[in-house]
Formats: structure tokens, C-alpha cells, sequence
């Protein structure tokens, strides 16, 4: 498997997306202002789908590239799995 140079971005957000969701969780245990909770919330779910854009579109970028250089079966795998991801949009 090959490391793409997004990953550490990607890393960072989920790492920030980790001490959102810890936060959320400690408000709620503190049983914080429920409009506090879910701007916390809404920060983690925010850090995690910037962080799953990234990756796709990064991945996509990198399969399309394959695509192009590919023969046949290769590029019929890329293609599928091209396919697959993009459900995650």
C-alpha cells in the first residue's frame, strides 16, 4: 500500500476530530448546554467528512492516473473500484 501525501493532512483531521468528539462526549457527562453539545458535535462530524473528502478525492486522483496507464484488467479493477468509492460522496 502506497502512503499519499494527503495522509498526514487527513491524520491531522482525524486526530482533531477525536479531541472534538472527546470534548462532546465530557460536555455531555458535565451535562453542558445542550446548544454547546451540538456545536461540538457538528465540529466532529465537519472534521470527519473534510477528512473523508480528502482521502477520496485523493484516492481518485491516484485511480484515475492508474486507469489511464493500466492495461485492460487492471484498468477494469480500477474502473470497479473507482465505481465503489465514489458511493461514499
Amino acid at each position: 500500500m502506497t502512503v499519499h501525501a494527503s495522509h498526514p493532512d487527513i491524520i491531522k483531521r482525524l486526530k482533531r476530530a477525536a479531541g472534538h468528539l472527546k470534548s462532546t462526549i465530557q460536555m455531555l457527562e458535565d451535562e453542558k448546554a445542550c446548544l454547546d453539545i451540538v456545536q461540538q458535535m457538528h465540529a466532529v462530524e465537519k472534521a470527519i467528512t473534510n477528512a473523508k473528502r480528502t482521502l477520496i478525492h485523493d484516492h481518485l486522483d491516484h485511480c484515475l492516473e492508474n486507469v489511464i496507464r493500466a492495461d485492460h484488467d487492471e484498468s477494469e479493477h480500477s474502473l470497479s473500484e473507482f465505481k465503489e468509492i465514489t458511493k461514499y460522496l
